[in-house]
């Protein structure tokens, strides 16, 4: 599907997808997450995602709440290690509506005193919330095994203790150095004039000067030593994550790797590792691996949950699974299979028109372009079986893995 793109004059980029529906979908993505914090900012860009919906130089919260909510719109927004994102969704009529309060909300929110104290504790409640589930607190206790002393490997969500240190002050100060028009994107999807677009942001956003991110550079973690660890916890399964670094953002071997993991633990039911623990054994109930991609580094992971005394042989069984690839190349059919299959994921998926305007936003925002589902589907097709087994000989190898095992 085309797409239209335009940069104001304070900096701020535009993208636009035009969409055949009623339903719109815009926010604001920002170059900032919780690998942007400073040491002693743990927890901070997700506390402003939180506190940016509390107040602002001319709305208090229950005005914010109600302004897409009286229309049938909503508001929402998502913290992760690179990105913050704060977005509505509503009937494209409201579209003019949607784009003064989005900009209101991440160019003028005052985080006020009064309501950090009860935030505060809504936060508390979902880090308690998480680590009440071995099965995801795992995926950011992974991420700390493997991005040791770094910022990479930091949760998200940050430390109770250090949150109710948190002042208005210090969101201010973390929003003054981020948010900025030329660290950011503002993204559309929707059945709308492009014109009226730039027209309807460039006004809202006029008070914004051009405005630069200054004196700060993301360090690039340590090199990568693979490592061992299990940790005792009162569950009555285990928990085990093996994997290790994956290629960055811009790696052109990515999209073999994307390949690879859809065949041993993508979302199908035919996915090698499903096979294997699930359907031949019933060693588990859910066995997944995944990619996470960063601008100059990433992961890959496997994860499972059996009982205590299958830990061994499910683990095992994974090294198996993966050494296979490594040691015998995909055939003809089994490689045709693997590229009809995911392709076929990638069409069912776009159907989503939110999670597609959050992927717009996110690549535009580093790759400075739309990557089009049809070039990803180019790139496939044009793997081949050698480079899918070198690069599992890079990243599936035994020596190369870390794990973590929760028991």
């Amino acid at each position: 599907m085309p797409y239209n793109t335009f940069i104001l004059p304070n900096g701020l980029r535009i993208i636009h997808t035009p969409s055949t529906t009623n339903v719109t979908y815009c926010g604001f993505a920002v170059d900032a997450g919780t690998r942007d914090e400073y040491p002693d900012e743990q927890g901070m860009a997700h506390f402003v995602e939180h506190l940016i919906f509390k107040g602002t130089r001319k709305r208090r919260a229950w005005h914010i709440l109600n302004r897409m909510e009286n229309v049938g719109g909503d508001l929402n927004a998502y913290t992760n290690k690179e990105e913050t994102v704060i977005y509505s969704a509503f009937l494209k009529e409201h579209f003019a509506r949607a784009v003064e309060l989005l900009t209101d909300i991440v160019f003028s929110s005052t985080f006020p005193q009064q309501e950090i104290a009860k935030e505060v504790e809504v936060i508390i409640d979902e880090i308690q919330s998480y680590e009440d589930s071995p099965a995801e607190l795992i995926f950011d206790d992974f991420e700390e095994l493997i991005f040791p002393d770094h910022p990479l490997g930091r949760n998200i969500l940050g430390e109770p203790e250090q949150l109710r240190r948190f002042g208005s002050q210090d969101a201010l100060r973390f929003v003054g150095r981020y948010y900025k028009p030329t660290n950011m994107v503002f993204f559309v999807q929707g059945d709308i004039d492009f014109k009226r677009i730039v027209r309807i942001v460039e006004k809202a956003t006029a008070g914004i000067p051009f405005s630069e991110v200054e004196g700060y550079q993301r360090q690039a973690p340590l090199p990568y030593q693979p490592r061992q660890l299990v940790s005792h916890k009162d569950t009555h399964q285990a928990h085990v994550m093996i994997g290790g670094r994956g290629y960055n953002a811009y790696d052109e071997r990515r999209t073999g790797l994307y390949l690879l993991n859809n065949i041993l633990g993508g979302p199908g039911m035919n996915s090698r590792l499903n096979v294997s623990l699930r359907e031949k054994r019933g060693l588990v109930y859910t066995v997944e691996s995944n990619l996470t991609a960063y601008t100059d580094t990433g992961t890959f992971c496997i994860y499972f949950g059996c009982d205590q005394e299958d830990a061994d042989y499910c683990t095992e069984l994974v090294h198996k699974e993966l050494k296979k690839l490594c040691d015998h190349a995909l055939t003809s059919t089994q490689l045709h299979a693997a590229k009809k299959q995911i392709i076929g994921q990638i069409g069912v998926a776009s159907d989503n028109f939110e999670n597609n305007a959050l992927d717009m936003a996110k690549c535009f925002l580093h790759y400075k372009r739309y990557e089009e589902k049809e070039e990803i589907f180019q790139r496939i097709e044009a793997l081949t079986s050698s480079q899918l087994l070198q690069i599992s000989n890079e990243m599936f190898s035994e020596n190369y893995l870390s794990t973590l095992t929760y028991k």
